[in-house]
C-alpha cells in the first residue's frame, strides 16, 4: 500500500521538476525511483535505511523521504513542489499524449484546470490550434482522457493484490480470525479491478471489525456491521470484508468469487437437482444444510471437479467441467526461465553475476539476456552491434564456468517504423532468443501497426513479439493493431507471443492467449525485468495464461533450455 503511495508522490515529484524545467537526471532518477518503490516486494514500512539503499535508484535524498512519508504521512519537499505549479496542471499531465510543455500552455492559454474542462475544451475543439495540437492530437486527448477515467473506477491488478495481502496479513496479526481469503474479481485475477473482497471466520466477529476499520490508511468507514463492514482506503479504494460462520466459508468464497454469470449457472443446475445455492451453504428443497464449509462442496453436489477461480467467466468451463476436460493450468512452478530480460548494458540495472543469482534463488534455471538495440530511444542506451558482440563473449564466459545456470544470448530488438528490424540476419543469427518489438510511431494506422508485427514475425530469426498491443493498463491505451491477423501469421510461421507479467501490462491479454492456444500459438510468459524485485511479477503472467486456460505445454519457458533452443531453431529451419 505504502509503495504505491510513494511511488504516485516520486512520479509527481518527476513531472513537476519537469515543468519546471530542472536537471533532467533528477527527473529520470525520480521516475526510476517510483518504478522501483512500486514493484519491490516488500512494503517500504518494514525496511531499515540500509535495505531502503538497496532498493535500486533508491539514494540516501530519496530514502530520506521515504523514511520522512513513513514518520509524518508527508513529504515537505513535495508539498513546497506542488505550490509551485498551478493547480490542475497534474491532471492534464495525466493524460498520454500531453506533456509537461503543453501542459502549461493549454493552462495558460485556456485556464484549464481538471480533467473535466479539458474534455469540455476538446469536444468544442479549443485545443485545435494551440501550438503543437492538431485535430488528430485532440482526438487521442479525448481517448486519453477516457481511458484515464476508466483507470479511476478500476485499478490494475498489480496494484490491488499487494493491498488484499497487506490488508489480510494485518488482520491476521491483529484479530483472531479462523480463515481469511481474498474473493471477488481480485481472486479471479482479472486484470483490472473495481473493489476488494474478504472474507473470514472468526470466534469474534465483532473484533475482527473493530480492527479492520482501525487499519492504517483508512480514509472513510462506510459502513460498519457485526458481521460486514466496508471501508475505503486513502487512494479510494473500497474494501468489503464478510465475517461468515465455518459452516458457511466455502458457500461464502464461492458466492463472493463470481463471476455474477458463473454463480448464475451453478444456481440453475442446483435448481435442476432439487437444490439451492447461497452464501450460506447448499440446501435441499426442505432446507436441510448439505454442505458449505469448503468451497469443493458446492461443486462436488453439482456433480462437477472443483473448477480454478481464475476460470468461473461461463466462458465454457462449465461445460468442459461436465466433460471431463478441464485443463491442467500452468503453474508457476513450471517454469523454467525468463526470456525477456535487461542488463545494466541498456537500461537494466544489474550485471549478469546479480541476475544469475536472484533468478536462481527464484526457481529459474535460465535466462535470456534481451538487451535493447540501438534503435530504442537514447536513454535505453541500446547496444551497438559492437557492443552486443562484447556482450556475447561475456555470457560465454558465465556459461563456461558456471554449471548450474545458464545464460542465452538474445535482443529486445526494436521494430522500426517502416517494419524493418534493428540488427541484420546476420547478427541475429549469432542469438539465441531474438525478441522483437514496437516502441514507436504507435499512433500508425491499424494496417501499418499490423503489417509490422506481421514482418517481424515472417523474419526466420525472430523467436518471439514482446508486449504486441504496446498498452500500459489505466495510462496508455493499445495502440490499434489486428490481433487475429497477428495470431494467423504467428501460428503460420512458429512465433511466440509473449505475456508481459509487468502489472501494468499483462500483453497480451487473458482473451487473446486462449486464442493463441486454439490455434497453437506458442506463448512466452516474462518479466521484462529491468531491476532484480520484477522476478516476483511472474505470477501475473501466470494469472493471465490460467485465465487464458494455457497448459504446461502451450508456453515456450516451461522448456529445459536445450528443448527451448531446439523449439527455437524449428522456425529457422523453415526458411
Amino acid at each position: 500500500m505504502i509503495n504505491t503511495e510513494l511511488a504516485q508522490i516520486f512520479s509527481e515529484i518527476a513531472d513537476i521538476l519537469e515543468i519546471k524545467q530542472d536537471n533532467p537526471f533528477k527527473v529520470r532518477a525520480y521516475r526510476k525511483a517510483a518504478l522501483n518503490v512500486e514493484s519491490y516486494p516488500r512494503s517500504v514500512d518494514d525496511l531499515t535505511h540500509k535495505e531502503l539503499l538497496e532498493i535500486p535508484g533508491v539514494g540516501a535524498d530519496i530514502a530520506a523521504k521515504i523514511e520522512e512519508y513513513r514518520e509524518t504521512g508527508q513529504i515537505k519537499a513535495y508539498e513546497k513542489l506542488k505550490s509551485e505549479v498551478p493547480p490542475g496542471i497534474h491532471a492534464i499531465m495525466s493524460i498520454p499524449d500531453i506533456g509537461p510543455k503543453t501542459a502549461l500552455l493549454i493552462h495558460e492559454q485556456l485556464g484549464i484546470e481538471s480533467l473535466e474542462d479539458l474534455e469540455q475544451a476538446a469536444v468544442e475543439h479549443r485545443l485545435a490550434g494551440l501550438r503543437g495540437i492538431q485535430q488528430k492530437t485532440e482526438d487521442n486527448i479525448l481517448k486519453g482522457i477516457a481511458a484515464v477515467k476508466r483507470g479511476r473506477e478500476r485499478q490494475p491488478l498489480g496494484r490491488m493484490l499487494p493491498v488484499a495481502m497487506e490488508i489480510v496479513e494485518a488482520l491476521q496479526a491483529q484479530a483472531r480470525v479462523n480463515r481469511i481469503e481474498i474473493a471477488g474479481s481480485l481472486r479471479r485475477r482479472k486484470e483490472t479491478v473495481k473493489d476488494i473482497d474478504l472474507v473470514a471466520t472468526a470466534p469474534d466477529p465483532f473484533a475482527v471489525m473493530s480492527a479492520f476499520v482501525s487499519l492504517p490508511r483508512v480514509d472513510r468507514v462506510l459502513m460498519r456491521g457485526r458481521t460486514r463492514s466496508s471501508i475505503t482506503l486513502r487512494d479510494g479504494v473500497q474494501v468489503d470484508l464478510r465475517v461468515v460462520e465455518p459452516e458457511s466459508f466455502g458457500a461464502a468464497m464461492a458466492y463472493f468469487t463470481g463471476s455474477k454469470q458463473h454463480n448464475v449457472r451453478l444456481r440453475e443446475m442446483a435448481v435442476k437437482r432439487g437444490m439451492k445455492i447461497n452464501e450460506y451453504g447448499i440446501f435441499s428443497k426442505d432446507d436441510k444444510l448439505l454442505g458449505g464449509s469448503e468451497e469443493e462442496d458446492v461443486y462436488r453436489l453439482l456433480d462437477l471437479p472443483f473448477i480454478p477461480a481464475v476460470l468461473r467467466e461461463d466462458q465454457g468451463e462449465i461445460e468442459a467441467a461436465q466433460a471431463g476436460i478441464l485443463p491442467v493450468l500452468v503453474e508457476l512452478s513450471d517454469i523454467r526461465g525468463d526470456l525477456h530480460v535487461h542488463s545494466r548494458a541498456s537500461d537494466g540495472a544489474h550485471p549478469l553475476e546479480e541476475i544469475a543469482a536472484f533468478a536462481q534463488q527464484r526457481g529459474l534455471s535460465y535466462v535470456a539476456i534481451t538487451d535493447h538495440s540501438v534503435g530504442r530511444p537514447g536513454y535505453a542506451r541500446g547496444l551497438t552491434v559492437e557492443r552486443l558482440a562484447a556482450q556475447l563473449k561475456e555470457i560465454d564466459a558465465f556459461n563456461a564456468s558456471h554449471a548450474c545456470f545458464r545464460f542465452l544470448s538474445g535482443t529486445e530488438m526494436d521494430i522500426q517504423p517502416d517494419g524493418s528490424l534493428d540488427y541484420p540476419d546476420a547478427v541475429l543469427r549469432e542469438l539465441d532468443v531474438v525478441v522483437a518489438a514496437i516502441h514507436s510511431a504507435f499512433k500508425q494506422t491499424r494496417e501499418q501497426i499490423t503489417s509490422r508485427i506481421v514482418a517481424a514475425m515472417r523474419n526466420p530469426y525472430v523467436s518471439i513479439i514482446a508486449h504486441p498491443t504496446g498498452r500500459v493498463i489505466g495510462e496508455r491505451e493499445a495502440y490499434e493493431v489486428d490481433m487475429e491477423q497477428v495470431l494467423q501469421v504467428a501460428a503460420e510461421t512458429g512465433t511466440a507471443l509473449e505475456i508481459n507479467s509487468y502489472p501494468l501490462r499483462l500483453d497480451v491479454s487473458d482473451t487473446v492467449a486462449k486464442r493463441a492456444k486454439e490455434l497453437g500459438v506458442p506463448i512466452a510468459i516474462n518479466t521484462d525485468m529491468h531491476v532484480l524485485s520484477m522476478f516476483e511479477t511472474l505470477p501475473y503472467g501466470i494469472s493471465v495464461a490460467q485465465r487464458g486456460w494455457l497448459e504446461k505445454g502451450d508456453v515456450l519457458n516451461t522448456l529445459e533450455p536445450d528443448e527451448l533452443l531446439q523449439r527455437l531453431r524449428k522456425k529457422r529451419g523453415k526458411r
